[in-house]
């Protein structure tokens, strides 16, 4: 798509220059006198500047508001415990438990994150993502002395690694089942939590129990299977406030991890697009990928490239999504309904990278978009 310019021709401002005295003249008139009668005359007000008619807004404008609203009256009469599949495997971890051990744990169940209790209190004690592991291996990366110790490290210690790297910890909230969904979005968007427990409360000891964890992805996608005005989004990327194409991290093949990690941890993100020498994008380096690199507890050997890593995923990867600025939101959707998308790189027409749109992107652009305004 390209641009094209538009110039302005304007021709020299004929200036004429005017003495005090033949300017006082003039204004007084061809006779140089003041009658009276002017210096009693009040001057006349401005008037109101004329009022701007409102544009009427098109028909894809108005579709898109419409599903906006559609969107979102539908996250508040449904709850949290709409979402939950009719069968489904919790693994919750003690915060007593070796760091070595639990990341065993998420490898063998194939799982990412888990929620946190402590025994103790007999409470909800958070939720154990990758961002935990990335700040585990960016404590060793600062305190190597530390290393040796590493077998040692329990879960209830993550907090204190926090600390001694300076990272803001993510704000720990959950979501009672029975509270409307669009209450759970506001919450994941205000704390920058990518996911959110459920916890309810035992009927009988009072106490409170981890149901499940709610994700983005399940969220928009309950949305995308269920409300049908979805299809009305037909406004192209281009034309909305979705993604960032500005100041991307990226990084290639012959990266090494840890450096990365560091971008990951510096600006709080969750993947890294690979390029080639011509800007093409290669494949993304995501959070969830640290998990396998660290496999067995090694946190010391992450020199090795982000292409060795890569080779290390899954066989059942879902894969790169991509997308252009041209898509619209309603194609977004539907691919979300069908498969299961994290995120989706924005190409242009020679597959170099033009930007990136999350699942957060989208979930804030439904919930606030025209909010103000009454959208």
């Amino acid at each position: 798509m390209s641009e094209v310019g538009t110039g302005e021709s304007t021709r020299p401002a004929v200036t004429t220059a005017s003495t005090p005295a033949a300017s006082a003249v003039a204004a007084l008139g061809h006779s140089g006198f003041v009658a009276p009668s002017s210096y009693l005359r009040p001057a006349a007000l401005p008037g109101p500047p004329p009022q701007r008619q409102p544009q009427p807004l098109s028909v894809v404008d108005r579709e898109q508001a419409e599903a906006l609203r559609a969107i979102r009256a539908f996250l508040k009469v449904r709850t949290s415990y709409d979402v939950l599949p009719l069968s489904f495997r919790l693994i919750v971890l003690d915060t007593a438990l070796l760091v070595k051990k639990s990341l065993n744990i998420l490898i063998q169940n194939g799982i990412v994150s888990a929620p946190l209790w402590d025994s103790k209190t007999s409470t909800f004690a958070g939720l154990l993502t990758t961002s935990d592991y990335i700040n585990v291996i960016q404590y060793y990366w600062q305190f190597p002395d530390a290393l040796k110790e590493i077998d040692q490290f329990r879960l209830n210690s993550l907090r204190d690694v926090e600390k001694a790297i300076g990272v803001l910890p993510i704000e720990t909230v959950s979501i009672h089942p029975l509270r409307p969904l669009y209450e759970a979005c506001r919450r994941m968007l205000e704390s920058r939590a990518r996911r959110i427990p459920i916890v309810d409360v035992d009927d009988e000891t009072h106490r409170e129990m981890v149901v499940s964890v709610l994700t983005q992805y399940r969220i928009l996608k309950f949305v995308a299977v269920n409300v049908t005005e979805t299809q009305m989004l037909r406004k192209p990327l281009k034309d909305l406030n979705i993604g960032t194409y500005t100041d991307l991290s990226t990084a290639t093949m012959d990266t090494p991890v840890i450096d990365v990690i560091h971008q990951l941890v510096k600006k709080n993100i969750a993947s890294v697009p690979i390029l080639d020498g011509n800007g093409v994008v290669l494949n993304v380096f995501e959070a969830v990928d640290v998990i396998t690199v660290i496999k067995g507890g090694v946190y010391d050997d992450l020199t090795l490239s982000v292409g060795e890593a890569l080779l290390k995923r899954s066989e059942d990867f879902a894969g790169i999504y991509t997308c252009s600025i041209h898509d619209r939101l309603d194609t977004i959707f539907d691919t979300i309904r069908k498969s299961r998308v994290h995120r989706l790189v924005v190409l242009d027409e020679t597959g170099r990278l033009k930007g990136m749109v999350t699942l957060s992107d989208i979930l804030e652009y439904v919930l606030l978009e025209g909010e103000a305004e009454g959208g």
